[in-house]
């Protein structure tokens, strides 16, 4: 029946997630979800604001949510965009901010939603290879350009850039917005949101899905310049606007107020990754530096689509990527000590 569909739907290429399976029994270690719930206080949050108010719109400007957010980071509300998770506020940028003559400008390895979005809004694009060591390169992005974005640290590679690296960026494109990803910042670097108030080109992303344990309920966020503020606000009151239900504000505003959780949590996710590259290293992995919820390994006597197979007959499910460059290697997302056990475990003796 796609004789009703508008013309540009048939050359569309959508974005693929990785696998939920139904099964329950599974180590689930392929699409980068916390192992910790979510605040205790964003659920009781939430369980409070289950009652006859559901039946009223929430604030279309999510201000208790914004408010909190300008706060952790020490910006002004009016700095402060709001989304059904930083895929959402990701589609606005792109439809917003990155629509322009020249190509946008991302890694060759790298979120492979950004050439979704360039499918969907009709953007140009030119992948920027990764180095040798799979490293974001800023001289590389020292050209002609439409905007330029890349994840920090980088996904699926886990791998950081430095702020002074990002900034360099930020200087060789004053005229092209710059946005830095940073669905995964909190597991081992220093948000760009610092630099703000000094480049007005600079447009960072954030999601309560990693970090706070919240991927279930939707929630993202940017933080930039007001101007480029308002050509967000300007797309999503021209889409939908009240995309943040009641639950939602109330349980992301407390989860940002919940410092000590989140700190605590964060910490115990950082020191199973260290574990867990140990673990992997001893059978012989080279492992990529992350500083992510995941790590990117591979095994130069083994096939890693024969791993993952392997592992997935122990019941432990990780991320394998078809495309050239990253074939051999496997994207395992920290888990419980349990949970990375069962995956070295079920590697058994290479």
């Amino acid at each position: 029946m796609s004789k009703f569909w508008s013309p540009f739907v048939k050359d569309l290429v959508p974005y693929v997630p990785g696998e939920q399976p139904k099964l329950t029994k599974l180590v689930k270690l392929n699409t980068n979800e916390n192992p910790y719930g979510p605040s205790p206080k964003a659920l009781a949050a939430m369980q409070a604001e289950l009652n006859d108010n559901l039946r009223l719109y929430p604030d279309p400007n999510s201000d208790l949510l914004k408010n909190a957010v300008a706060e952790y980071y020490g910006v002004q509300t009016s700095q402060v965009f709001l989304g059904n998770g930083s895929d959402e506020v990701l589609a606005h940028i792109f439809h917003g901010l990155l629509q322009h003559d020249q190509p946008l400008l991302f890694p060759d390895i790298s979120y492979s939603f950004y050439p979704v979005y360039c499918g969907l809004y009709g953007i140009e694009f030119d992948a920027v290879p990764l180095d040798a060591q799979f490293q974001i390169n800023p001289d590389d992005y020292a050209k002609p350009n439409g905007g330029i974005i890349f994840p920090n640290p980088n996904a699926p590679t886990g791998c950081l850039l430095a702020l002074d690296a990002v900034e360099q960026i930020l200087k060789a494109s004053p005229d092209s917005v710059v946005v830095v990803d940073e669905a995964y910042i909190d597991f081992g670097g220093e948000t760009a949101i610092s630099l703000v108030d000094r480049y007005p080109n600079l447009l960072v992303t954030q999601t309560l899905s990693k970090s706070r344990s919240l991927a279930g309920l939707r929630v993202g966020l940017a933080v930039g310049h007001p101007d480029l503020i308002e050509a967000l606000e300007r797309i999503k009151n021209s889409f939908n606007s009240y995309p943040l239900d009641r639950l939602a504000i109330v349980g992301a505003a407390a989860a940002f107020a919940d410092r000590e959780y989140f700190d605590k949590t964060c910490r115990q996710v950082i020191e199973s990754r260290e574990w867990v590259v140990a673990q992997l290293q001893a059978k012989g992995f080279e492992v990529l530096p992350s500083a992510a919820n995941f790590i990117f390994a591979r095994h130069p006597q083994h096939d890693a689509a024969g791993l993952a197979a392997k592992l997935r007959e122990q019941g432990v499910i990780v991320r394998h990527f078809k495309q050239e460059r990253i074939a051999q290697f496997l994207r395992i997302s920290v888990g419980t000590p349990e949970q990375n056990q069962a995956l070295i475990d079920g590697l058994g003796d290479l």
